[in-house]
């Protein structure tokens, strides 16, 4: 009886260790399933946090290159005075040229004027044209003589110093305009030559590295070269090739286009430093005209009955 007793008891006790180890593992399984959904659900938020930064960045981004502004700053300053103040070239056909008869200012540079005048004032003929030569565009900007020079100003790093630019709105190259039978064919043929260029011009600067024996003769602008260049005074007249198409079309059998470009010049609107409302209108719109079609009409307009060519807007 007593070691029945025994048994029994003993029984008992392994049964309580037995349910208390199975109890004991129960817990062991309950806790682990919190710990890994825990663990999912970080992963989870992690992706979700990861999401929303991205989608944070992507409208920050969007924001950045928002709706062109039309007021603000020295905008504001344009559209009180009523009208858009821009420096053209009035000598060079294709690009600024003003016409005696009509008193009007053509050209692709003029006529992205335009644009801008309608763009910011609602009217393309809001617009005043102040002469720019060569020499005086940087200075006109920082005398606050005009709001925009827009006269076939090449982008250099010096001149990025002192004014700021927008994106290329054209791609031009440096050759030569030439008597036709000259025996100027490039750049190498200008040793000793007489050639004619605009008094503080990049074109100025080129011939002198590329040519260093030519003989320069320097004009306020390109009209007085190509007077030279007829009168006999001058062998040849180097600026940018578009402006010499131009110059071609006064008298195409007597003159030729030679040399191919020599340099890249990439052409931008210049605007005083300071100024970030006018750089982001000026620099919006003129990616507008790119993508909407205007530059295309405009160099149609303008610049293919010279060049022969037709050409798509700078990237």
């Amino acid at each position: 009886m007593e070691k029945r007793f025994r048994s029994s008891a003993l029984l008992v006790i392994v049964s309580l260790f037995a349910a208390l180890f199975l109890s004991a593992c129960g817990d062991n399984t309950n806790t682990a399933a919190p710990a890994a959904t825990t663990a999912a659900a970080a992963t989870t938020a992690a992706a979700g946090a990861a999401t929303t930064a991205a989608a944070g960045a992507a409208t920050t981004a969007a924001a950045a290159s928002g709706p062109v502004p039309t007021s603000g700053g020295y905008l504001d300053t344009i559209k009180q005075r009523g009208k858009l103040i821009v420096g053209v070239k009035f000598d060079q056909p294709t690009f600024g040229l003003k016409n005696p008869a009509t008193n009007q200012v053509d050209g692709f540079d003029a006529d992205f004027a335009r644009e801008f005048a309608k763009a910011l004032l609602g009217d393309a003929t809001k617009v005043e044209f102040v002469e720019a030569v060569s020499a005086n565009r940087i200075p006109f900007l920082q005398e606050d003589k005009v709001d925009l020079i827009i006269a076939t100003m090449t982008i250099n790093e010096d001149r990025k110093k002192q004014i700021d630019f927008t994106d290329t709105y054209y791609n031009a190259g440096q050759s030569l305009l030439v008597a036709k039978g000259s025996p100027i064919k490039s750049v190498n043929d200008l040793g000793g030559k007489n050639v004619c260029s605009a008094q503080g011009s990049t074109s100025e600067k080129n011939i002198k590295e590329k040519a260093p024996t030519a003989k320069l003769t320097l004009f306020a602008g390109y009209a007085e070269c190509y007077t030279a260049l007829e009168n006999g005074q001058v062998d040849a007249v180097s600026t940018d090739d578009v402006i010499l198409f131009g110059l071609k079309l006064r008298a195409p059998d007597k003159f030729e286009v030679v040399g191919g470009q020599f340099t890249q010049e990439p052409y931008g609107i210049g605007m005083k430093k300071g100024r970030p409302e006018l750089y982001s209108f000026v620099n919006g719109t003129l990616q507008a005209m790119k993508a909407d079609g205007r530059w295309k009409a405009i160099y149609d307009k303008n610049i293919k009955p010279a060049s022969g060519t037709s050409a798509e807007p700078p990237k």
